[in-house]
This record gives structure tokens, C-alpha cells and sequence, in this order.
């Protein structure tokens, strides 16, 4: 996947195309990510006595009740936001001169571009 944790992605397709979010987690082996505040659902979570709690003798409970929960998003529905020309773009590859050794870096496919995407 050319998208990390971490980069800012704007959703191109579904029921929150348009925004914008940070990605929170990537699961690569899937081909989703999770983004924050994008793609939010409800879970209705029951009352569970917690593990190892350090009160005495007395289990700690974790609340129950329904919660908002980031939901995963599939790759192909999200585009990368480019930090200079602030538009969703695609992603490509260079190598470049570093230190005297090829380095590869994620680059704005955009043509008027062409800016590094990792800083």
C-alpha cells in the first residue's frame, strides 16, 4: 500500500466522499485503513468486568452503552492529500541522492508538482 499511518486522505468514494482525516491505523493484509472521524457507526457494547484491576478485591466494570466507532475504509476509496499543493493526488516512487545512497520516496504524481510526500 502506497498510504501510512500518519498521511492526510481525502475520501473519494462512499458516504463521507469529500473529506478529509488523518489515517489512524492501516491494515495492509486487508487493503482498508481507518480514518479518523470518517466512516463512523454505532456499537452497542454490554457492561464487562475488567481484568486485572487494581482495586481491592472488587472488579473494576467498563462501561456499556452504544459508542461511535471508526470503521475501516477500503484503499481504493481514499486518496492521499499532497502537504504542498494541498489536492487529493496519486502516489509514485523515486529514488533519490541522499548521503551519498539511493533512497526511495513517496512522490506528488500531480504535473505540476512532483513534491516528496515524506518529510
Amino acid at each position: 500500500m502506497k498510504i501510512k499511518k500518519g498521511d492526510l486522505v481525502q475520501v473519494i468514494a462512499g458516504k463521507d466522499r469529500g473529506k478529509q482525516g488523518r489515517i489512524i491505523e492501516a491494515q495492509p493484509d486487508e487493503r482498508r485503513v481507518i480514518v479518523e472521524n470518517l466512516s463512523v457507526v454505532k456499537k452497542h457494547r454490554r457492561p464487562r468486568a475488567m481484568r486485572d484491576s487494581s482495586r481491592m478485591g472488587q472488579p473494576q466494570i467498563q462501561p456499556g452503552g452504544v459508542f461511535d466507532v471508526a470503521s475501516p475504509v477500503p484503499v481504493s476509496n481514499v486518496m492521499i492529500v499532497c502537504p504542498t499543493c494541498n489536492r487529493a493526488t496519486r502516489v509514485g516512487y523515486e529514488f533519490r541522492e541522499s548521503k551519498g545512497r539511493q533512497v526511495k520516496y513517496r512522490v506528488c504524481k500531480r504535473a505540476d508538482c512532483g513534491e516528496v510526500l515524506d518529510r
